[in-house]
């Protein structure tokens, strides 16, 4: 692209539509200055574009950045970085109640500091939306969902009448209660609007909608056309305190399907299969966009699938353009006519609506999905991209176990009889999580194949926990509408609560009699569970194997019992009568979902689910708060504690200094989640987290999970590094434990750090590939900074911990192609120094870094600074990206006193 000589680019106009005027930045304007491919670039980096043409004014938007991103080319030759500004942000409670306890702590030293604390509000609109913290207590009955939220409310009241504070406290801030749904649901049914209107000049603005939310699955909104992906709580509050969310110009890769799901396949088979097909291809970091004739082909619900998972292939986000079959979601779910028609315009003026006519833009890379090709799938045991054909499945499962040995097995007692079972067994069936609950078909062939199930006779295994967690309260009325809530409920899939569940590792207890079975004969038991996240210790922490698939196969399975079958050869069960029934007996009809979609899938649906969805139950509006500004924190929670991180904030950052004679925590191998470093789930009783609540009078049946005690930092850095999975080499067992190298005892990662804080020793971890990936979870750094952990070595990072791990002043650094700590010989037992930080630090130069061995041999190596942009290096120099805003905004405040 060629780019003028010309200043001060403006490219506001004006639309008219319905007697009214509205203001509108146009991209296509900008080919007047000399941008003549505006039409080629690929709609993602459009929407980009007028993101930076809207806050060209603004301080942080720069000609250079429109010049750099309006000049975007398939083949990147130089790495760029552009601010983002979105139009509002998500949240869900395990992240949003974090972030409000840091919101709460930022006005608390404001206060200290001499300032007003009501000046620190939220410059754009936030939704918290609670919904990870039901539990499945109790499932398969009618008793189950008053049970489950009876008991959420009862765990979590603490937490809750903070964020009951925090709505009344802050502007701009939402609040949507227990029971409502699943965030990416209710955002995608309700809350997005694909475009937006601001006020500006005493005028209406129109704009995209965009979105930035503190969980990765945020991208499930791609499929409606909005620009959104999941960030770390720590740069979610920046945003909200009115700094721009910095990125690098991504690549984008286009992926082109063609043809048409074949009968039977499902959204999910597909979404699997993207999934194995992208993150084969190497997509991290980058966006992805979908063209070709088979997105006409697609539902607006199968193409939120596909962009819900983008985490797990990979990319920052899986993007969809709006076109007809956007503007007829936008109807069946019950959006306003007026809005309706201003998307197709507004999208149509900017060249952001996708035809027949409309050209394939350009991409830095593209790929082809054959849609007649995919095959009914399941993914597992432990990485959503591990697909797995269904006819593969029972093979695939004996690869598991011990070769050439029997089935192991084990009886047990449940309701006076005896139960058998062996490897492979059943023992959790969950529909759950929004990726697969937000699509109608899917969901509609789980009620269909449950209503055949029960006309044959067949019955769900008497050890299998099964639940349904419907991502919002339109999926159980059209289910109830169809007439089949009842036959999945007969199969004892009854709702357990509105909320992420068994995906989030919620899934609740086990029999008891089962749970000691599993662990005295060491049974290799699973799930199936609709979800998009299948890490180690995430569902439960008993459950080794865990695979992902449809509904329809979720119920399938329960009904099996065990995942150790031949699903296109083996009979599910038998008649009254001996007659096997087979999957494809009770597999249903395509027509027959369509025709029950149509007649129950309706506007007014919509509009009466969402009509009080911010009102919420008695036990809400129960909750007392102060009407203080500035939250009171009780020193006996174990729920809410102030943290530490601006307890002591200097009003000028500290000069950077190199890292000197660190000793090292940790050496980790590849594909460390997030999971890993930060658990959701169970507190185990003898864990450091464990030990810390029952040395505060809490029993472990109250201890809730670590999800729901992120506002208690000293519950939170216990946890990190405590998965029960994860694998430490410089320990000889699995586990959150270390190598001590004072004495070289082994012990907690929590106890080594602490002994480590003592002596004023600095922390490094070491790490292989894709470290970080998983949930866009904040307090996988925020627990590495509190342990003292200085820097971070990857041979590569996931996108948003690498954000999170600047944002908290903990320094990410890149091993050079081809070398890690084992290549290099780190055992762990030396000293690490870190040069070349005290200096000016340019983003992506390199430092050099020596090691001091007690026993073996001394070396030097390169390592790349991985701050990508001078916001980073200044967000690292400040100790952290809220320390920045912090001090920024108290001097602002000082310099309007002056004045």
């Amino acid at each position: 692209m060629k780019k003028s000589d010309s200043t001060m680019i403006n490219t506001r106009q004006e639309l008219q539509w319905n007697g009214k005027e509205y203001d509108f930045y146009s991209i296509k304007a900008l080919q007047k200055y000399g941008f003549t491919d505006i039409d080629s670039l690929p709609y993602s980096i459009r929407i980009l574009l007028e993101n930076l043409l809207r806050h060209a004014q603004s301080n942080f938007v720069t000609e250079e950045d429109i010049h750099n991103l309006a000049s975007w080319q398939p083949v990147m030759t130089e790495q760029k970085g552009i601010p983002f500004m979105p139009s509002r942000v998500v949240l869900q409670d395990f992240t949003g109640v974090p972030a409000l306890v840091d919101m709460a702590a930022l006005r608390s030293a404001m206060a200290r500091a001499g300032g007003d604390p009501a000046k620190l509000n939220l410059f754009i609109p936030a939704d918290l939306v609670i919904d990870h913290s039901i539990q499945v207590d109790r499932s398969g009955d009618s008793e189950s969902f008053d049970y489950n939220v009876k008991r959420e409310f009862e765990r979590n009241k603490e937490r809750y009448t903070m964020l009951r504070w925090g709505q009344k406290a802050f502007e701009n801030f939402r609040v949507i209660p227990p029971g409502t749904g699943i965030v990416h649901q209710v955002n995608l049914e309700y809350l997005a609007t694909v475009i937006g209107e601001a006020t500006n000049d005493g005028r209406t603005v129109l704009h995209p909608d965009s979105v930035l939310g503190t969980d990765s699955h945020t991208t499930m909104i791609n499929g409606l056309g909005v620009l959104g992906w999941g960030v770390g709580g720590i740069e979610a509050e920046a945003v909200l305190l009115g700094q721009p969310y910095s990125m690098q110009i991504p690549e984008v890769v286009g992926v082109r399907l063609t043809g048409k799901l074949k009968k039977g396949i499902t959204a999910t088979d597909l979404v699997l299969t993207v999934t194995e097909f992208l993150r084969a291809k190497g997509v991290v970091g980058r966006f992805v966009e979908f063209f070709g004739p088979g997105i006409a082909k697609l539902s607006l619900p199968d193409r939120a699938t596909i962009a819900n998972m983008a985490p797990e292939y990979g990319a920052t986000m899986g993007f969809f353009p709006v076109d007809e079959v956007t503007l007829n979601y936008l109807h069946t779910s019950g959006r306003d006519a007026n809005l309706i028609k201003l998307v197709e315009l507004y999208c149509k003026e900017q060249g952001l609506f996708l035809s027949q006519n409309t050209p394939d833009p350009q991409y830095s890379i593209t790929y082809e999905i054959q849609l007649d090709q995919v095959e009914p799938s399941l993914a597992g045991p432990k990485k959503p991209q591990e697909r797995i054909p269904l006819s593969q499945m029972q093979e695939s499962f004996s690869k598991q176990l011990p070769s050439k040995t029997p089935l192991r097995e084990g009886s047990y007692t449940i309701d006076g009889k005896q139960v058998h079972i062996k490897d492979g067994a059943v023992v959790i069936a969950a529909i759950t999580s929004c990726t697969n609950t937000s699509n109608p078909a899917v969901m509609v062939g789980a009620g269909l194949l449950a209503r055949k199930a029960i006309e044959r006779g067949l019955q769900v295994k008497p050890w299998v926990k099964t639940s349904m967690a419907p991502g919002s309260k339109v999926v159980s009325h059209y289910l109830e509408q169809a007439g089949l809530m009842q036959p999945l409920e007969d199969l004892g899939f009854n709702v357990v609560g509105y909320g992420c569940t068994t995906c989030i590792g919620n899934s609740g207890p086990l029999n008891d009699e089962l749970a000691k079975l599993i662990v005295q004969n060491n049974l290799l038991t699973t799930s199936v569970l609709s979800g998009n996240r299948n890490f180690e210790a995430r569902i439960h922490p008993l459950v080794k194997s865990n695979y992902l698939c449809s509904p329809q196969l979720v119920v399938a399975y329960a009904i099996a019992g065990t995942t150790s079958i031949d699903m296109e050869n083996e009979p599910l069960g038998k008649t009254k009568d001996g007659t096997p029934v087979y999957l494809k007996d009770i597999m249903p009809d395509e027509e027959e979902i369509k025709a029950i979609i149509t007649k129950t899938v309706t506007p007014e649906l919509f509009k009466n689910s969402y009509q009080d969805i911010f009102s919420g139950d008695e036990r809400w509006h129960d909750l007392k708060t102060s009407g203080s500004n500035l939250f009171q924190w009780d020193s006996a929670s174990t729920y809410i504690k102030e943290p530490p991180f601006f307890k002591k904030l200097s009003a000028e950052p500290a000069p950077l200094t190199d890292i000197k004679e660190a000793a090292i925590l940790a050496i980790f191998g590849d594909t460390i989640t997030t999971d890993h470093i930060s658990p959701a789930g169970t507190i185990p009783t003898d864990s450091p987290a464990g030990k810390y609540l029952q040395q505060a009078g809490i029993a472990p049946d109250e201890f809730n999970s670590y999800g729901s005690r992120r506002g208690n930092h000293q519950v939170m850095v216990r946890g990190t590094f405590a998965n029960i999975r994860i694998r430490n080499k410089m320990a000889d067992r699995e586990g959150g434990f270390t190598r001590y190298n004072e004495t070289g005892e082994q012990m907690t990662i929590h106890e080594a750090a602490m002994l480590y804080k003592e002596t004023s020793t600095p922390l490094i971890i070491f790490a292989g590939e894709d470290y970080g990936t998983g949930s866009s979870r904040d307090w996988a750094a925020k627990g590495t900074f509190l342990l003292g952990v200085k820097a971070v070595f990857a041979k590569s990072f996931e996108r948003i911990h690498r954000s999170n791990l600047v944002g908290m002043g903990v320094l990410p650094l890149q091993f050079e192609p081809g070398t890690d700590a084992e290549s290099l010989g780190i055992s762990g037992n030396e000293t690490i120094t870190i040069e070349g930080l005290s200096k000016e630090l340019i983003p992506g130069s390199q430092v050099t870094v020596t090691t001091q061995a007690k026993e073996g041999i001394n070396i030097s190596f390169q390592a790349t600074i991985r701050l990508d942009n001078d916001r980073e290096v200044e967000y690292y120099h400040h100790g952290g990206i809220l320390h920045k805003v912090l001090r920024q905004i108290l001097k602002e405040e000082k310099q309007n006193k002056r004045q």
